[in-house]
């Protein structure tokens, strides 16, 4: 062991005939490594978030790229450790990402079918810079995870969970960009591969999708391109900067007061995650209920 620990984020689309011989495989795997955070398994692939020591990693790396349908795999790598993820949770699903849509997504050797066209982080700047207002940004995320970063100008739609995407991109909301070049942001990129799918065929023409999501187009740019504020992440760190420059674009929900951090609820059956500055965070976080108590 190296005493140096990171967190990786991955996923990968390719047709699993068995999941729950993957499943077991994962799980050894990550045992053996020491490794927390959670891995999720269908008959479309695999998507994980995993922490520990670096060079742990670098061998769960190797072992899973020894499948030929993950040889392809992305890996994105940040700080942090496995003390971010309480456990380790490999599980089997009938998505990776949950639209509902298992009917609608299709995968080969190469990926996701029919999804939209993928764009490095040059080319979304190049898109933006040659059209201009033709480009939308479209953020595939739940909406609350734009509150403390998003692209600049970007459409968040109003969803509570990746479920409600189909129902919110067949209200009409948004039938007056079905024309326009909509590039399709998420943290990873994984929730796009779908999203674009879904988009594409229900009339939006021209759907685009950022290889490697926010991560990567953060990593090229840093705080001097087109994204603002901070990235939400799901475990224990609850937001990323990628820079010491980053704005902070978050709002108290008690104050109004800027900050990018949210905090879980004191009341563990609400589930609901709070924005709060640090001296509201300390006056409020251990009530009843903070999520009731800023409304």
């Amino acid at each position: 062991m190296s005493g140096l620990n990171k967190i990786i984020l991955y996923y990968g689309f390719t047709p699993i005939d068995d999941p729950e011989a993957i499943r077991l495989w994962q799980r050894t795997l990550c045992e053996k490594l020491n490794l927390k955070g959670r891995i999720l398994i269908s008959e479309h692939g695999i998507n994980g978030t995993l922490g520990g020591d670096i060079e742990d990693l670098k061998n769960y790396i190797k072992a899973t790229k020894e499948y030929k349908g993950f040889k392809r795999i992305d890996w994105k790598w940040s700080d942090g450790t496995g003390e971010d993820f309480p456990r380790l949770k490999v599980k089997v699903r009938d998505e990776i990402v949950a639209f509902g849509a298992t009917d609608e997504l299709k995968v080969d050797k190469h990926g996701v079918i029919g999804g939209g066209e993928h764009l490095s982080p040059e080319q979304v700047n190049e898109l933006v810079e040659k059209y201009g207002d033709d480009v939308v940004f479209f953020d595939g995320r739940n909406a609350f995870e734009a509150k403390i970063g998003k692209f600049r100008n970007a459409i968040v739609p109003d969803v509570r969970t990746t479920h409600d995407f189909i129902k919110e991109i067949e209200s009409g909301k948004y039938d007056d960009i079905k024309d326009k070049k909509i590039i399709s942001y998420c943290t990873g990129g994984i929730r796009c591969e779908i999203l674009s799918v879904l988009m594409k065929n229900r009339g939006f023409n021209d759907v685009y999708q950022i290889q490697g999501g926010i991560v990567r187009y953060g990593e090229k740019f840093g705080d001097s391109g087109l994204w603002d504020g901070s990235l939400y992440v799901f475990d224990n760190r609850m937001a990323v900067d990628f820079t010491d420059e980053a704005k902070v674009i978050g709002e108290c929900e008690k104050c109004n007061g800027a900050t990018n951090q949210f905090y879980n609820c004191a009341n563990q059956q609400c589930r609901e995650l709070t924005l709060l500055c640090d001296e509201c965070a300390a006056k409020y976080s251990s009530a009843a209920c903070t999520h009731e108590l800023v409304k």
